[in-house]
């Protein structure tokens, strides 16, 4: 399970006190992050089933019986979550408290109060260090580029005008060239584990993204009872 691919790394904040919630989302969203909140551990949890964020911040202390610690642990020992950075938010300050959070498997951890600049660039560290593709922002492969921060994708050098969501499934091929994608490893990429997607969503959307293309189209190779690829070897 990874997390559902946006065009902006997506953060889950897990904090329980509105006015550093509000602080920590206006400046999540003024640097160009995709930002959600939930001020417990089981509201968390739940979101967390349906999509995987490309990072969490993590308060210690949450109201109700899960602690920021204990969903720490939690999410690293599931298969589905285990990958998922994590920062710990917290006014625990004493050596023991870092190494205990850190032990539960998070990241990073940082103490309140914080600068918000502090935090963005700890952000920006964690997510290059655990998935430093997430911030690629300029990729080529072949005769095909994709410009992430001007949503600009290119094929011989001309532009080709993609939606929102073929630009994010050929962002997710170009990552890994001549790898198959099975639908519902798209599907997981994509949209996260919205099960009420069916599977048939994602052939609609590589026709999309081949006729966008235009001649590149060939680039988009069906593996027959696997799934998609993107391939050079139609590019002579």
């Amino acid at each position: 399970m990874t997390a559902a691919l946006s065009l902006k790394p997506h953060i889950m904040v897990v904090e329980d006190q509105p006015d550093i919630t509000e602080l920590i989302l206006i400046n999540l969203r003024h640097n160009g992050f995709e930002v959600s909140a939930f001020a417990d551990g089981l509201e968390a949890q739940q979101a967390l089933d349906q999509r995987l964020p490309d990072l969490v911040l993590l308060d210690w202390m949450l109201p109700g019986h899960l602690s920021g610690l204990e969903l720490a642990r939690k999410w690293r020992a599931a298969p589905h979550t285990r990958e998922v950075p994590i920062i710990m938010l917290t006014a625990k300050s004493e050596e023991s408290d870092k190494l205990a959070g850190l032990n539960s498997g998070a990241d990073d951890y940082i103490t309140k109060p914080f600068s918000p600049r502090e935090l963005v660039a700890r952000i920006h560290a964690v997510l290059r260090r655990r998935a430093p593709e997430r911030l690629a922002d300029k990729m080529t492969v072949g005769p095909l580029s994709l410009d992430m921060e001007e949503l600009r994708v290119r094929y011989r050098n001309e532009e080709r005008k993609l939606g929102p969501t073929e630009i994010r499934l050929l962002y997710c091929l170009m990552k890994r060239p001549e790898r198959i994608y099975s639908r519902a490893q798209l599907l997981d990429e994509i949209w996260g584990r919205q099960t009420f997607i069916e599977e048939r969503t994602v052939d609609v959307h590589i026709k999309r993204l081949r006729e966008a293309l235009k001649e590149g189209s060939d680039m988009i190779e069906t593996v027959r009872g696997a799934g998609y690829r993107l391939t050079t070897k139609h590019c002579d």
